[in-house]
């Protein structure tokens, strides 16, 4: 090999993974980076109706600064989608990773039989679609189609309208729990698989119980599975839009604003506002990386705070 090909040819290598790389990027360019962009753009803009506001001729698009992201700030459905956010995020997510964390705990246990055929059965609400689920629960909370409801009044036993003001929270907390767990469990469950059994049997032998395996070996094994599942249930939770929307016509505890993003749907598609409808999504974009962001803070320094003692 001659001396000039050995620098064109070190500098192909170099460029190898960067080619394979490229796909990936121009995706994420298109689907993500452009979307963001395009709606930072229209974020800042609004219409303005000239005499009748008819024809092209009758509205135009014009620069507005911030103006769009002061309406969105003042306005109290925002404000009142995000605290019912906030009480469903509550009941949301320290329910659905409890009950992960003890599936997975249970499944892991070297005594537990149809280990795999437990796994599917638990996992496989998760396969259901958003929508469909939210009708198939939503037809059973219906005191009028409701097989619980008909059952409890043949026994002769009182029943509790969960399409209610206050109780549509525990209808929709039963929807997202009973179709997240299984996901959140297999993650957890993996996590416990990696660990070598080797390790379980000398704890044995210096005679740890099994709830002692689990608090001091699984447990700790397990704290970046449930911090990161824990940060993606905390964005899940920001941006629920499926359920709220399909249980809205089969009751009127549920408003066209419940959810932040129900009223980026109205405001855009209802009102024909996309331009505060863009602002008010930054907005919640922005606030969902401050949560995430004070979210792993908060875990490393308390991180910090366990290594120095």
């Amino acid at each position: 090999m001659s001396p000039a090909r050995a620098p064109s040819g070190r500098l192909a290598a170099r460029l190898v993974p960067y080619g394979f790389l490229a796909p990936a990027i121009v995706l994420s360019g298109l689907l993500i980076l452009l979307p963001i962009a395009y709606t930072l753009y229209l974020s800042v803009r609004r219409i303005e109706v000239f005499g009748l506001g008819l024809g092209a001729e009758g509205r135009r698009e014009s620069f507005t600064g911030l103006s769009n992201y002061q309406s969105a700030v003042t306005d109290p459905e925002l404000w009142a989608g995000t605290l019912r956010i906030g009480i469903y995020g509550l009941m949301v997510v320290p329910l659905m990773l409890g009950l992960a964390l003890v599936f997975a705990l249970v499944l892991d246990h070297h005594r537990v039989r149809f280990r795999q055929v437990s796994r599917i059965v638990i996992f496989l609400p998760y396969a259901v679609p958003a929508v469909i689920a939210t009708l198939l629960w939503g037809f059973l909370y219906l005191p009028e189609v409701s097989p619980f409801h008909q059952t409890l009044e043949a026994l002769g036993l009182p029943s509790v309208d969960l399409m209610g003001q206050e109780t549509v929270f525990v209808a929709l907390t039963n929807i997202a729990v009973w179709g997240g767990t299984g996901f959140n469990m297999l993650v957890l469950y993996t996590n416990l698989r990696a660990i070598s059994s080797d390790l379980y049997e000398a704890a044995r032998i210096d005679g740890a119980s099994e709830l002692q395996i689990a608090l001091r070996i699984k447990l700790p094994v397990l704290t970046p599975a449930l911090i990161m599942t824990a940060l993606f249930s905390m964005i899940s939770t920001l941006q629920v839009f499926s359920e709220p929307v399909t249980l809205s016509p089969l009751s009127n505890a549920v408003s066209t604003t419940w959810s932040p993003l129900m009223k980026v749907y109205r405001d855009a598609f209802v009102r024909d506002d996309i331009h505060l409808a863009a602002a008010t999504s930054v907005i919640i974009a922005v606030i969902t990386l401050a949560l995430s962001y004070a979210f792993l803070r908060l875990v490393q320094s308390r991180a910090f705070a366990q290594e120095e003692r």
